[in-house]
């Protein structure tokens, strides 16, 4: 006997042979099980109640009395394990607005069970394993299944998504718990079917697991980090497990934990910075996409708020709330985003409950625009009925501008023009600018115009790099004059905010340059850029500037007035995973300059940044890491010629490499050294001599107080 508890085994109306079998089990393994019918069951006779059900239909089984006592019991602080199809039971009982959203028989032709999240290797439930990956279920068999996929549950937190045996499958969200009123329901909704015969490994494993979810939930009082990510301190707790990840950055903006992506909604409102973003909290992958919200006092030091923008049940977002802006609507701040619903993307609009901008009103007439446009006619994919979505919204003499990305049937990506005179009702004026699908991109995302009086600048991202286009627009036309890449590495979705004192302030968002699993095993994906100021020079150029108030992060300095290389590695006094470099580089005769960043002693993994006489820096990513999941690919950008000083500032921060060139070109690169040890610096020159003139490093300290500065 594993423990002394009082389990009742649930069934509706005699019990099915995969139910026998596991109760059966259950039977020799705790000494006080009873089977009982739903329609007779004594809640409050047992510790924890177990509904096993292979039946993955629950339509009209919790109808009546029967439903409303085992909901009570509940609620009045009862403990309820469902498996396999019953875990179905969720919405009808009323602990979630949204049920598993895939149900059925599957046949897994590989040993399949949960793929535990990092964040709860260490829950009760998980107790015995050594691993994140557990086979509760042998290949070559059919099995019940109910579990989250393209939705996600709205008042649960999901535990463990699908491994499947060699593979990842991230998507697959199988073990979610909850807690309604003052109880506590786990569901466990695939690979824990008793019936068939399985590989003894699988079978003990699926025993385990049970066994686990039933004590914990029979004599547990708390489930850790449950609240999470719907309160602060919660937060707050899984930024600290997460901070002791050398590969995770601290000074950039990134979530809690999860999966980030764009920015959106950014806006400086009542002397505040105020960061939303795409974010996922169930998992470190791209899915049911939520609104982040981080703030700021000065740029420098953030704190997390509380999720802004959750999907609605029955809302057009109901798949995710995507990218969007915010703006002032006279003195109310209002989002505009993209709702998701299957195979429909559509313009949605919410206006801020407080001035915190904490909680939001969506509109019940939401979406605002409810077709797409046939004039052109807007791309159809296998996926989307129209690819259409994301907004940049300005007011221009009175009358509201909006700006949407899309792709052309038979073309190339496209930003939308629309005007309204009340942000609501909007008319269709076509587009601003398309683009040649060969060079441009098939779908244009995240398009953003930006004044500059003279001139204007448009920037779409099209899958794979973010192009601008520095002209003039006018009468709802654009006429590039100049083309160029905003970064020339892992940059994507930028957006900007116009700050009170007339700046431009942009972040981009830094993808991950590794594979699903390594993202899982780590618990977070994805970071922002460093917050970048953009104008134009005197000669119409544009430049790119860290912002002036990230030198508050600044720790100790490493200084030298001039270093002359002449052939010999010159290895700095400075050892660091999180620092600023800054230096002038002139190339006198040399072929190149290399700077050699989070480099081992034995050069094993080092990271170089070499600035060549055929003007181009690249980041070089062959040597960086160790590890077989990381991309290798090599970053490559021109600058200004050869014969001229380089004005070169390196930001690294973890797995971040970020370059500005002669404050006008960007390079931003991850990487992800293995070494403890790989935290160098150096410099030399190639086939001939250089000079650096004024080389500063600076460690960097967390912006996050829960986060200290790291080596």
């Amino acid at each position: 006997m594993v423990q002394s508890l009082r389990v009742g085994c649930l069934f509706v109306d005699s019990p099915s042979d995969e139910q026998t079998a596991a109760y059966e089990w259950c039977e020799t393994t705790f000494d006080d099980v009873e089977r009982c019918p739903l329609s007779a069951v004594e809640p409050s006779a047992y510790d924890v109640l177990w509904w096993h059900r292979d039946d993955p239909s629950i339509d009209g089984v919790l109808s009546g009395a029967r439903g409303e006592a085992l909901s009570t019991y509940v609620r009045n602080g009862g403990r309820l394990l469902l498996t396999l199809g019953a875990v179905a039971a969720v919405e009808p009982l009323g602990f979630d607005a949204v049920g598993p959203d895939a149900t059925g028989w599957e046949e897994i032709p590989e040993p399949t069970g949960p793929l535990w999240k990092v964040l709860y290797e260490d829950h009760p439930v998980t107790d015995g394993f050594d691993t994140l990956r557990v086979h509760t279920r042998g290949g070559g068999v059919t099995v019940p299944y109910a579990r989250y996929e393209r939705v996600a549950p709205t008042a649960g937190e999901v535990l463990a998504s699908t491994a499947r045996g060699g593979t990842d499958v991230v998507k697959q969200m199988s073990v979610v718990t909850w807690h309604p009123g003052d109880g506590h329901a786990l569901g466990i909704g695939s690979a824990v079917s008793f019936l068939q015969p399985t590989h003894d490994i699988c079978q003990g494993n699926r025993q385990t697991l049970i066994s686990n979810a039933l004590t914990h939930l029979g004599v547990s009082e708390a489930d850790p980090l449950t609240d999470y990510p719907k309160d602060l301190g919660a937060m707050a707790q899984v930024r600290d497990r997460l901070s002791g990840d050398t590969l995770r950055p601290t000074y950039h903006l990134t979530s809690p934990g999860n999966w980030l992506n764009d920015p959106n909604g950014l806006i400086h409102w009542n002397d505040r910075y105020h960061v939303f973003y795409q974010y996922n909290p169930t998992g470190p992958f791209h899915n049911t996409i939520h609104w982040g919200h981080a703030v700021s006092d000065d740029l420098v030091h953030w704190e997390d708020r509380p999720v802004a923008l959750s999907p609605s049940p029955d809302g057009p977002d109901r798949d995710g709330c995507w990218s969007g802006c915010a703006v002032d609507d006279d003195g109310v701040a209002t989002i505009l985003y993209t709702g998701g619903r299957e195979k429909k993307q559509l313009p949605c609009i919410a206006t801020a409950a407080d001035e915190e901008l904490t909680g939001w009103v969506k509109d019940p007439a939401n979406p605002i625009i409810e077709e797409t446009p046939t004039e052109p006619e807007v791309l159809r994919t296998e996926d989307w009925e129209g690819e259409f979505r994301d907004h940049c919204v300005w007011r221009d003499d009175g009358v509201w501008h909006q700006l949407i990305g899309a792709g052309i049937e038979g073309g190339g990506g496209a930003a939308l023009l629309y005007t309204s005179e009340n942000l609501r009702d909007w008319e269709y004026c076509g587009p601003i600018l398309t683009g040649d699908r060969d060079t441009a991109g098939t779908v244009w995302e995240c398009p953003e115009l930006l004044d500059f009086g003279d001139h204007q600048l448009l920037h779409v991202s099209n899958y794979e790099d973010v192009v601008y286009f520095l002209g003039t627009y006018e009468d709802g036309e654009f006429s590039a004059e100049r083309r160029d890449k905003l970064d020339h590495g892992d940059f994507y979705a930028p957006q900007s905010m116009w700050t009170d004192s007339g700046r431009i302030l942009t972040w981009g968002w830094i993808p991950e340059a590794r594979d699903v699993s390594a993202q899982w095993d780590a618990g977070w994906s994805g970071a922002m850029s460093l917050p970048r100021e953009l104008s134009l020079a005197d000669d119409g150029g544009l430049c790119q500037r860290p912002a002036p108030e990230l030198t508050a992060l600044r720790g100790e300095n490493t200084h030298r007035d001039e270093l002359r290389l002449d052939g010999d590695r010159h290895r700095l006094n400075a050892d660091s995973r999180r620092f600023e470099f800054r230096a002038t580089i002139r190339l006198e005769d040399a072929e190149a300059v290399e700077l050699s960043v989070l480099e081992s002693p034995d050069r094993n993994e080092y990271t170089p940044i070499r600035y060549t006489r055929n003007s181009e820096i690249t980041v070089d990513r062959a040597t960086a890491s160790e590890d077989p999941q990381a991309t290798r690919a090599t970053h490559r950008m021109r600058v200004t010629p050869y014969d001229s000083p380089l004005s070169l500032r390196v930001f690294v921060d973890g797995s971040i490499v970020e370059v500005f060139a002669n404050e006008r070109h960007c390079l931003t690169s991850r990487v992800y050294p293995t070494s403890d040890d790989a935290t160098g610096i150096s410099l030399s020159a190639e086939d001939g001599r250089a000079t650096i003139a004024s080389v500063d490093v600076w460690e960097m300290e967390s912006a996050w107080d829960s986060e200290p500065p790291s080596k």
